[in-house]
């Protein structure tokens, strides 16, 4: 069992990071690094979690512990991330998607709850319309439901005005492990939310040697896959999934902003009805603490539980 680095200067709050197991599963190119959070009965459910764009699997250790034993939780570090760094291109949604299914396989999941945050969420929508059959229901966590992109912006400009902060970091050094926590602690997202779990989940992106460590994020892989996410295949999957999902939707956006990606407005224009999609909001969250945070991972982990109720997957 692995446990991550979380000894900061001054602790933040909250439980202990749950202990994960961490496996290799080969995909073309090399072996997909794999958490898993196995649960207390070996009958139990399967959930197997794609995160964000620039995050690692680790980001699903709240919901892991809120699970509390009762399905296991399988997260990769996908292509280009964390554990996973060293897969070689090439890189997109479909890759990812390509690469979930692999993991399925190998580790023998049948029909699992296939849940996705952010970049995530259109990666497990992906997943579902190229492999039918091999998932059981979705969750969709604050992404999958996408819109055209501007014409007038390059792929670059496009980058920045979606994640630019974010592309930013990959290209900045950090000399120990304090400074990179600092760096993240004043990110309005979460500014007053920090935990050991959100802290472990930031640490294990670390790479390199002090005084020059570095975001284990490959900028390739994170540059394709943001463009990627307005691939025409990608934003129709939502629209022809083979199984019925939920859309969980934060209040406020990446920076904390009032704005979140999703509102009751823009869920209206893109007339989800008939799709098998039930928009859910998830009240006093942000971009990332609805994963992150204690009510959001709680919110997550129940409707994991409820979608896994009746399937197969184990």
């Amino acid at each position: 069992m692995t446990t991550a680095d979380t000894s900061p200067a001054d602790a933040p709050a909250g439980p202990e990071p749950l202990p994960f197991e961490e496996l290799s599963v080969p995909v073309p190119g090399g072996d997909l690094a794999v958490l898993r959070w196995a649960a207390a009965d070996p009958e139990a459910p399967t959930v197997l979690a794609l995160h964000g764009i620039t995050a690692n699997g680790l980001s699903w250790g709240p919901v892991a512990r809120r699970l509390a034993g009762r399905a296991t939780l399988v997260a990769p570090d996908l292509r280009g991330r964390a554990g996973s760094r060293h897969l070689p291109g090439p890189y997109g949604i479909a890759v990812h998607a390509d690469d979930a299914a692999a993991t399925a396989e190998a580790l023998g999941l049948r029909r699992p709850v296939l849940a996705g945050h952010s970049m995530g969420a259109f990666t497990a929508a992906l997943a579902a319309v190229r492999h039918p059959g091999r998932f059981g229901p979705l969750l969709l966590v604050d992404g999958g439901l996408g819109f055209p992109a501007p014409t007038e912006l390059s792929p670059d400009e496009l980058m920045t005005a979606v994640i630019g902060p974010a592309m930013d970091r990959l290209s900045m050094t950090f000399r120990d492990r304090d400074a990179y926590r600092a760096f993240w602690r004043v990110h309005p997202a979460f500014a007053d939310r920090w935990t050991r779990e959100v802290d472990a989940y930031i640490q294990r992106d670390l790479v390199g040697e002090e005084p020059e460590l570095r975001s284990s994020c490959r900028l390739e892989a994170v540059r394709t896959d943001g463009v990627g996410v307005f691939d025409e295949d990608v934003l129709a999957a939502i629209r022809h999934l083979p199984s019925p999902a939920t859309l969980l939707w934060a209040d406020s956006g990446l920076m904390d902003e009032p704005q979140g990606l999703y509102d009751e407005e823009r869920l209206a224009r893109a007339a989800l009805e008939g799709t098998g999609v039930t928009p859910l909001r998830s009240p006093g969250t942000n971009h990332y603490t609805v994963l992150t945070g204690e009510e959001g991972a709680a919110r997550i982990a129940d409707l994991l539980l409820e979608a896994a109720v009746g399937s197969t997957g184990r």
